[in-house]
């Protein structure tokens, strides 16, 4: 970090602290209260703020952590905004759940409080097929699909490419989404589509086998960072199903080639549809020279890149959205000095444990992390004696933890990917084992 960009850090960090005593006893309603959403909850609370986690699963973890909790039925716009009405609430911030995403759009509005989304914005994000095709008129290219509606028409599954993925429009996370290698398997994958499609519709995709990547921007009053840019590696011991995230590497081996080929026409994407504040995923495959998104995220991620962006540069996504909900701004980060997509010269990593079906018995290599400078978060789902579900297998329910790594060299971080992925083991009763296997480290950093 440079003196400017230090300096910049150190007056905020005394800024901060005022402004923070400012937000005692407002009310932030939050949306969505799985494990990810809790350190925002967290961070308000510490604020002094009366935190209020609504969300459709009265089990959902993050509302042990709140001042208020409420459960709503499914979707209920309605009984959200009567809930934030009669609480009196000072700002709304959706968690970390695409899903609502629209509610948190139209609950700003009817109480007129700041809201860092439009309904233009939240029309392209919230559904696959509409987002693929705005991102085609500027250039950013989707992957190639395959015309296909409920009736199966047999003219239309004549001219299918196997292998084919078949997903949901509205959903994430892996849920509904299947790997079909035959006709067979692609009508039970549009049935299971179906099932997880709140508008019933579905898309399919040729299946894509190659590389995966993470871009991950920042957005404030209309500036546009990009904050990192990652190659994300998945499982390929579950066949048919999803591919699920085992980590990811920072910065890209690709990110060269990224800013010289895609970067310009994703902005001019996000100027035209009027993204001014907020964060946002891209995720997308890397194919002979070629980038292909495939899904987005406009808000804060389960992967949690903000955890490695605070550690680095020292500003921090969650508190810069707290800010906004309550503000209309997101203070006075100053993006152009303290953003840095090639991370200062640091090399990071998420590493993700993806667990089998089966109950937890015992974790072993996760309770000594706090004395590991190298590792600055981990983020832990499923303990023991919690049981991993048929359901979960094949999305993000399967994770047991991710851990965020940073160190000064290449080989450094490989070491302690391999380190961690040794170390770490998961045991059910009969003493077998439940974890699925890592990502080659060295293939991944580019190593001999």
């Amino acid at each position: 970090m440079n003196n400017e960009a230090k300096e910049s850090k150190d007056s905020r960090e005394v800024k901060v602290a005022k402004e923070t005593r400012e937000f005692e006893g407002k009310k932030l309603l939050i949306l969505g209260g799985n494990p990810e959403t809790i350190p925002l909850v967290e961070i308000a609370n510490n604020w002094g703020i009366k935190t209020i986690v609504v969300s459709a699963r009265h089990t959902d973890p993050a509302k042990a952590y709140a001042w208020k909790a409420y459960d709503f039925e499914g979707l209920d716009t309605g009984a959200v905004i009567k809930i934030a009405t009669e609480e009196k609430v000072d700002g709304v911030l959706v968690g970390v759940a695409d899903i609502l995403v629209p509610m948190y759009c139209k609950v700003c509005e009817a109480l007129d409080l700041p809201c860092y989304a439009t309904q233009e914005i939240v029309d392209v994000f919230s559904f696959k097929d509409v987002f693929k095709s705005t991102c085609e008129r500027y250039g950013v290219h989707g992957i190639p699909e395959f015309y296909l509606d409920s009736s199966m028409n047999p003219e239309d599954l004549a001219k299918i490419q196997f292998p084919v993925m078949v997903k949901p429009v509205d959903n994430g996370g892996g849920v509904g989404m299947t790997v079909a290698y035959n006709e067979e398997e692609l009508r039970k994958g549009v049935t299971v589509a179906l099932e997880n499609s709140r508008t019933k519709r579905f898309i399919v995709e040729k299946y894509m086998q190659c590389e995966d990547m993470g871009m991950y921007y920042t957005f404030k009053d209309g500036y546009c960072s990009v904050s990192c840019i990652y190659d994300r590696y998945t499982t390929d011991e579950q066949p048919g199903l999803s591919r699920v995230c085992l980590g990811g590497t920072y910065p890209s081996k690709h990110l060269d080639e990224y800013f010289e080929r895609m970067h310009p026409n994703a902005l001019r994407l996000f100027r035209e549809i009027g993204i001014k504040n907020g964060v946002l995923m891209l995720s997308g495959f890397y194919e002979n020279g070629e980038f292909y998104v495939y899904d987005t995220g406009f808000r804060l991620q389960g992967e949690a890149p903000h955890l490695l962006m605070k550690a680095i540069h020292g500003f921090d996504q969650r508190e810069m959205l707290i800010r906004f909900a309550l503000t209309g701004s997101e203070g006075d980060v100053e993006l152009k000095m303290e953003d840095d997509t090639r991370l200062r010269g640091k090399w990071a990593a998420t590493l993700w444990f993806l667990l089998k079906e089966g109950r937890i018995a015992k974790i072993e290599g996760l309770d000594r992390l706090d004395q590991d400078e190298r590792v600055v978060a981990n983020i832990q789902r499923l303990h023991e004696g919690d049981t991993v579900l048929p359901e979960w297998i094949g999305n993000e329910k399967q994770v047991l933890t991710r851990m965020y790594l940073i160190c000064n060299s290449r080989m450094e971080l490989a070491d302690t990917l391999k380190y961690y992925m040794n170390t770490v083991k998961v045991l059910d009763e009969e003493g077998n084992n439940l974890l699925l296997k890592g990502f080659d480290v060295n293939k991944a950093l580019e190593l001999k």
